[in-house]
This record gives C-alpha cells, structure tokens and sequence, in this order.
C-alpha cells in the first residue's frame, strides 16, 4: 500500500520562526486530536492539566482561540480558561449564548431513534450541526449508518452532510467554516487588515482545511 506523506509544520519550524518575526502572532487551536487525545467516547476527550497549563502561557503572549466542531459551551467545559477566544460548531458559535437551530434539535433526536440499533454509535448535538461518531461501530455496520443518516437527511433540505475522522456531520447549507470563523476572529480582534499578523493555526482534521487556507 502506498503511504501517503502529509506536511509536518514541524519539519518547518525554523521557517516559521523566521517569517514570523517582527510580526502579532495570532494562535488557532482545534481541540480534538489536537489539545486532547482522540478516544472511543467523545465525551471523555478530557485535555491534560499540563496541556492546559500550556496553553494558559500561550494565551499571555499572543491572542489565543480554540476552534471546534463541538459546540461552544462544550468546548469550554473541556479546556476551562476564560482569557480564551471560542468558537463551536465549526466556527458557527462564536458569540454570545444562543438557542441554537431548531433543525439540528430535530434531527438530533430522529438520528438517536435511527441509529439506536446500531451498537457504538455516538450522536452528539451541537446546537447548530449534529456529530454521528462511528469509531466504535463495527466496519461492516459503517454502510448501513451512513444509508440511515442520508434517510433522515432527505428531510432537511437545508442541511449539508460532511465526513470527518470517523465522524458523519450534518450542517447548515450556508457559507460558513472554520477558515470563516478564523476571519471573523481576526476581524474581530482587529487585526484583519493588518500586514504585521501571522495567525498560527493548529488542528488534525479534514474539517481545519478551510481554516489552513485562511
């Protein structure tokens, strides 16, 4: 089997410090598989106090935010520092409180009724897209998940489904990702149209591609 090499910024490191100099570095962090360890049950991806002491020195340099497919609230019970910028639902949470969409609501409750006899399946909402975590589902039951969640998708028109690392999400249709929420931020933080930025962003999933691009 050919192995596929994925670029390390690692292997960069010494460039990035030189580029990088004179510059306001702005931090983006993903949080799964990124400031905790992938595992079974989502629920359980508790980060490490090391990790968070980290990142709470990180955040007294350079503006520091955590962007998730988790949503806000969520994402803050994990990591607990409130100098941190958050953005949930991939980057679709990053205000105030809000209600959340009453279309993920529903289909989160017809996605635990359709996928409740198949052992391992975890379905998590978060406010405004759904999660159907398959990692602990037998490979041959992958197929018929994937046919259960396209049904209940069928209804909803003006939802999306987007495939992660062992995870089906169903989103809003709207112009919106993790590299939108990226600018926002920037934006937000006043540094949009800055020359002297160098925004730093840190994640592990096909879902950060958009956020690499920014």
């Amino acid at each position: 089997m050919k192995q596929v090499h994925h670029p390390s910024a690692v292997d960069m490191f010494e460039d990035i410090i030189s580029v990088s100099k004179g510059k306001k570095i702005v931090m983006f962090l993903d949080y799964d598989g990124t400031l905790s360890p992938i595992v079974d049950d989502p629920d359980q991806a508790f980060m490490s106090d090391d990790m968070r002491g980290t990142v709470r020195k990180l955040a007294r340099y350079f503006p520091t935010a955590i962007v998730s497919g988790r949503c806000r609230d969520k994402v803050y019970n994990f990591v607990q520092l409130a100098e941190l910028y958050y953005a949930g639902s991939h980057g679709m949470d990053i205000k105030g409180p809000s209600k959340g969409s009453k279309n993920s609501k529903k289909v989160y409750k017809e996605l635990l009724d359709k996928t409740k006899s198949i052992e391992g399946v975890r379905v998590e909402n978060n406010k405004f897209c759904v999660s159907v975590h398959f990692r602990c589902v037998d490979e041959k039951k992958w197929g018929e998940l994937s046919q259960q969640v396209s049904l209940v998708l069928k209804e909803y028109p003006k939802l999306k489904l987007c495939q992660g690392r062992k995870v089906l999400e169903i989103r809003p249709i709207i112009k919106w990702d993790k590299g939108k929420a990226l600018q926002f931020l920037l934006q937000s933080l006043g540094y949009a149209k800055c020359n002297d930025v160098f925004p730093i962003y840190i994640g592990d999933d096909r879902t950060d591609e958009d956020a690499f691009k920014v």
